[in-house]
């Protein structure tokens, strides 16, 4: 069929009232910048200016904060210059402890590391690149604030004074395992220490943090809740729970999640991160939400500060979404090689959380080369020290367990009759 010289295709016959529809051209399935021989590629990642964020009042309504959502909160410049509304008015001595845990904290992990690859303990998953994340938010909460973790946050437990020994002991699974062999290796947890058990089914700590969260405010204690997710588990529907029922009863809770930009061997779009940020997640059930430079340790403590100060005045919950890159793989079990460039982690425009902060501290004037080194050094001795007395109470492979008998322990808090007959039937 022709008009006026133009070919048209001819009318496709269909039943009364169909409407016609464009054909599908397939599929689409979200792919990375770039694959292992590739360059990396973060040209999709835009960097707004540090300083250049609004900093809005606590007391604003969620309505308020789109722009916030899709902007990037930043402090430290390149020179390492903290400039800005965000800028928190913390003192020399409390950024270089800081920098004193964010430095403990990755000695830890490659000691650790050192020791599955010795076959010490069958597992081990490193937060390098991410300690500001936890260290940063520790600065921020207060002690009686529970900890609802994800993987990555050791962080918190160094912060808060936990012992290394301790720690290293529940990885071992051995006699002095404070959880007494019940949990995988670096599921940790502490009352004491406001740090809530890490669980293997991902996702279920933002719920928990949450009801957490309600209980507190429901006996007007004026304590509340943190929790982290990581890019890849907001796709689970814990997370949709969970920030539904913040923002409907008003939960002093600050959901972070931690865009890491890998989830296992997948990268943050197969989760949503191509069709809109995370943080822009909490737009849609009125939280107010942030997205933060999660290399930048006075960005994440002052974003997490505010996000405290708002659940505290009874305001409601906050969300979250920390920017930052898992430098190593997923676990020991792990090897990003496959699915990444070698090359990528060298070339994350965000940075090392850990130089960042020298930089600024140096800046200052507290800081220098020599003080760095020292500091390093002195936290490598005092893991190594922790280690070697980690070991001698047993580790992977070894006699040296929890005893048989600790089955009974920690079920309930008066152990019923059936129970104590069963113990003494066995003789333990």
């Amino acid at each position: 069929m022709t008009d006026g010289g133009n070919d048209l295709p001819e009318p496709v016959a269909r039943a009364p009232g169909e409407t016609a529809l464009p054909s599908l051209a397939g599929l689409r399935i979200p792919e990375p910048q770039a694959r292992p021989g590739a360059a990396p590629d973060f040209s999709g990642l835009v960097l707004p200016h540090a300083g250049a964020a609004r900093r809005p009042a606590v007391d604003d309504h969620p309505g308020l904060f789109r722009e916030l959502a899709y902007d990037l909160i930043r402090v430290l410049d390149e020179e390492g210059t903290a400039v800005g509304p965000w800028t928190p008015a913390l003192d020399a001595a409390t950024l270089t402890g800081a920098l004193t845990h964010m430095l403990m904290t990755r000695a830890y992990d490659n000691r650790m590391y050192r020791a599955q690859r010795a076959g010490k303990t069958s597992f081990y998953l490193k937060s390098t690149g991410e300690e500001a994340v936890s260290v940063g938010a520790a600065l921020a909460l207060e002690t009686a604030d529970m900890c609802f973790p994800t993987y990555r946050q050791q962080g918190l437990l160094i912060s808060r004074g936990y012992p290394l020994v301790d720690m290293m002991c529940q990885i071992y699974s051995n006699a002095r395992d404070p959880l007494k062999g019940r949990q995988m290796p670096v599921m940790y947890s502490s009352r004491e220490h406001g740090f809530f058990s890490i669980s293997g089914n991902l996702g279920t700590q933002f719920s928990q943090a949450v009801g957490w969260a309600m209980a507190c405010a429901y006996k007007r204690e004026n304590h509340i809740a943190a929790a982290w997710i990581g890019d890849g588990a907001t796709a689970e529907g814990d997370f949709h729970y969970a920030l539904t029922m913040a923002a409907v009863y008003h939960a002093p809770v600050i959901l972070n999640i931690v865009n890491n930009q890998w989830a296992i061997s997948s990268f943050q779009g197969i989760a949503g991160g191509l069709e809109t940020t995370f943080a822009a997640r909490g737009i849609g059930v009125g939280l107010p939400a942030l997205r933060v430079d999660g290399n930048d340790l006075l960005a994440v403590y002052a974003a997490t500060a505010w996000a405290a100060e708002r659940a505290r005045r009874n305001l409601g919950g906050t969300l979250i979404e920390m920017v930052t890159y898992r430098r190593e793989g997923h676990s020991t079990s792990d090897d990003p090689s496959r699915y990444r460039p070698v090359d990528e982690p060298d070339v994350w425009p965000l940075g090392d959380p850990i130089e960042r902060l020298k930089r600024h501290l140096v800046r200052l004037g507290v800081w220098d080369d020599a003080r760095h080194a020292a500091a390093v050094a002195t936290a490598e001795v005092y893991v190594k020290q922790a280690s070697g007395q980690a070991e001698s109470f047993g580790t992977l492979g070894s006699d040296q367990r929890p005893s048989v008998s600790s089955m009974f322990d920690d079920v309930y808090a008066e152990m019923p009759w059936h129970l104590r007959k069963q113990r003494q039937d066995l003789g333990i």
